[in-house]
């Protein structure tokens, strides 16, 4: 039984959110046989085919956006002798080495003849005589057992997973993430995500200051994101001209406020071609110099589009306890240098002027190298369940 998150709360659109959850479960399941799905009640239920591997779908559903909880369970007649019959059975895994538990009755189906606090005590009781060496704890049990009597039959489990919450991804637009190698872009790409955005990724490179497996890197981070974000498309923009260019044109305290300008107009670009509606980056305030309030501004002033940051008020702890949780911090800290740090400045400016930074970013002639990149950029997609890079041999 798969239970909504936020779409429980949405109203007459919420058939919208709900085929679009539905789809998405389809899609990472495919492979794993013939299912069955029905919704009913702000649930999908969700019928695997026989001799399936029950643990590996739960962990692909745990990664979906759109599921406040996962209920593995047993269904029954809507008969409680019959769940009586074969509590001890489906029970006895999760009720064998606990000590406390309790139960939940949800009596859906008012027809059903028994109230729910005689469920809970009748069932109760029925543990009780199978697994005597069990105590209730109402409070904090070890183990929950849960029936829910509904329209279509009884669901007895003692298995309850948190699901990944948010939206349904595609069900909020789709937004182009700007990847860096680091820690904080993969957490910024999930936490979009989230909220229903398909997230794909652009990523520059800046050959021979960048190596091939400072990319492989990137490319790895991407291939985690799938888990969560779903088919990720891939931008890789050459970037070693315009650096260069930078370089030998530019003051260079302005360098990194110039060089964020230019990512985010080639990002422009590509938005307009593909139907992006928004730019995300994994900038958080005063982390770094081109992370200043003054700095943000004047990257801010080059987007076409909305600027989503956000990781922006978390501080470092924070952004690796998620990056942690989403199994991409071993790799985001793999040593690696990304283009962001190539021909990096003695003393950036921390709080430059918009008009100097125009002013010298005005100097020489880059929108023809912006459209240099944008025609050579190259594109992959990475499809979730496919890992193949591995940097760790």
């Amino acid at each position: 039984m798969v239970k909504y998150g936020e779409i429980a709360l949405k109203g007459l659109n919420k058939s919208t959110f709900e085929d679009m959850l539905q789809k998405n479960i389809k899609r990472r399941l495919k492979d794993l046989g013939q299912f069955e799905y029905f919704r009913k009640q702000s649930t999908i239920y969700v019928t695997p085919p026989e001799g399936a591997d029950m643990d590996v779908i739960v962990k692909r559903l745990s990664y979906i956006f759109g599921i406040g909880a996962i209920q593995r369970c047993a269904v029954f007649p809507k008969d409680f002798a019959a769940v009586a019959e074969g509590a001890e059975e489906y029970l006895r895994s999760a009720l064998e080495c606990a000590k406390t538990f309790k139960v939940e009755a949800k009596r859906s189906d008012k027809a059903f003849p028994m109230k729910t606090p005689d469920i809970q005590q009748e069932l109760g009781g029925v543990v009780l005589s199978h697994f005597p060496h069990l105590k209730v704890d109402v409070h904090d049990p070890e183990v929950t057992v849960r029936l829910e009597i509904r329209d279509n039959g009884a669901y007895l489990g003692a298995e309850r997973i948190v699901g990944a919450g948010g939206m349904p991804v595609g069900s909020s637009g789709k937004a182009l993430l700007m990847l860096s190698g680091g820690i904080d872009s993969p957490v910024a790409g999930y936490m979009m995500a989230k909220r229903g955005l398909v997230v794909d990724c652009i990523h520059y490179v800046s050959p021979p200051y960048t190596s091939e497996r400072a990319q492989m890197k990137v490319e790895a981070l991407c291939e985690k994101m799938t888990n969560y974000c779903g088919d990720i498309k891939f931008y890789c923009v050459p970037f070693t001209e315009i650096q260069e260019a930078l370089r030998d044109n530019c003051p260079e305290e302005y360098f990194t406020v110039l060089m964020r300008r230019l990512m985010v107009k080639i990002a422009n670009k590509i938005c307009e071609r593909d139907g992006y509606g928004a730019i995300i980056t994994g900038e958080s305030v005063a982390q770094v110099a081109s992370q200043t309030l003054t700095a943000l501004y004047c990257t801010n002033e080059a987007a076409e589009y909305p600027v989503f940051r956000p990781v922006i008020g978390m501080d470092k702890k924070e952004i690796i306890e998620i990056s942690r949780k989403i199994e991409t911090y071993e790799t985001s800290t793999l040593p690696y240098e990304d283009c962001c740090t190539v021909f990096s400045p003695k003393h950036p400016r921390t709080k430059p002027r918009i008009e100097d930074v125009k002013a010298a970013e005005q100097s020489y002639d880059f929108d023809s190298m912006i459209e240099k990149a944008v025609a050579e950029t190259e594109v992959k997609r990475f499809r979730c369940g496919e890992q193949t890079i591995d940097l760790f041999d």
